[in-house]
């Protein structure tokens, strides 16, 4: 049951007019979407791109082409698949992880390119403010990376006589030292031991459990790295089958059967950059396109898979949370 309304925080208003089709014999142009997964995950992903493309009037196949490019998760190929799209001559360069930004921001200063990232744009040197990027750069700004300490905090409401928490982290993600200092410091606040399972590949996935199971750990933080998020069945049938509780980046996870989330709605996030891509494609510049922020975070809790694991949620929890899935 849905509680609150989902909000987004929005720093400009989209254009709602169609863009003009391409006059007839004209070349159409090319979005490049560059992306840290598989080649799968990536033209999954961009489905909600190409909903927003499509509210800008722009449909694939007859106002524009997409050039996929897709790491496998690793980061040392994207610098190439970068440069692959910049020979391809692309309108436009979507990012759809936060490691496939400084890349691409690396690789081109006139190309422009639109971005998700779960870490602030300005702290990391990506755009020179939000309502003015000043670059060739725009994009969606997702609060995401900040809220690991938080999520910490919620598990241990959800488990409260856990002595030893675990984390999946995947080293590929911006900042990754940082985020590790900023949960070390979260989890000795609580007066918990804390295990940062660093998981890079989708085939890592089993092991990083076994890992989490052997060290006694009681609950479990899931990263809203790229590895995890592609791949969340995955990862939700392991902690069923290990049975430990844990939390997750965002809704879809409890949606597909996760116990808890607390993050933003990546799929609407997606759609802004698309949005953004047909206010490009329509002759916008980068630098005029305030960065999109999306600010407001949703909690939701799965009583199904709570019940599965014996579980009861505290109802200061249940309070405040969001959606409660039945």
């Amino acid at each position: 049951m849905r509680r609150r309304e989902f909000c987004l925080g929005l720093s400009a208003a989209l254009a709602t007019s169609a863009a003009p089709a391409p006059t007839q014999g004209a070349k159409r142009p090319v979005v490049g979407c560059l992306g840290l997964g598989s080649l799968k995950d990536v033209r999954t992903n961009f489905g909600g791109v190409r909903r927003g493309l499509a509210e800008t009037g722009f449909v694939e196949g007859s106002d524009y082409e997409v050039e996929y490019r897709a790491a496998d998760y690793q980061p040392a190929a994207l610098r190439g698949l970068a440069t692959e799209l910049i020979v391809r001559d692309v309108a436009v360069i979507v990012t759809l992880a936060s490691p496939a930004l400084p890349v691409a921001q690396a690789a081109t200063k006139s190309i422009p390119i639109v971005f998700l990232t779960g870490f602030d744009p300005i702290a990391n040197g990506f755009v020179e403010g939000l309502n003015r990027p000043g670059s060739n750069l725009t994009g969606v700004f997702i609060l995401t990376a900040p809220l690991g300490p938080k999520r910490l905090e919620i598990l241990r409401e959800l488990v409260p006589a856990a002595q030893s928490l675990a984390v999946l982290l995947s080293a590929s993600s911006l900042r990754f030292a940082n985020l590790k200092e900023d949960l070390n410091a979260a989890a000795k606040s609580l007066g918990v031991q804390l295990l940062i399972q660093e998981t890079d590949l989708p085939g890592e996935f089993e092991a990083a459990f076994e890992a989490v199971g052997r060290a006694g750990c009681e609950a479990l933080m899931v990263g809203g790295d790229a590895v995890f998020t592609n791949n969340r069945a995955a990862v939700i049938e392991l902690a069923a089958r290990h049975r430990i509780p844990a939390i997750y980046a965002e809704r879809d996870y409890a949606a597909a059967g996760g116990l808890a989330s607390y993050g933003p709605n990546y799929g609407e996030a997606y759609r802004l950059l698309g949005t953004y891509a047909g206010r490009i494609l329509s002759g916008d510049k980068p630098a005029d396109l305030p960065v999109q922020q999306v600010t407001k975070v949703e909690l939701v809790l799965n009583a199904r898979t709570a019940r599965d694991l014996n579980m009861t949620f505290p109802l200061a929890l249940l309070a405040r949370a969001d959606e409660v899935i039945e």
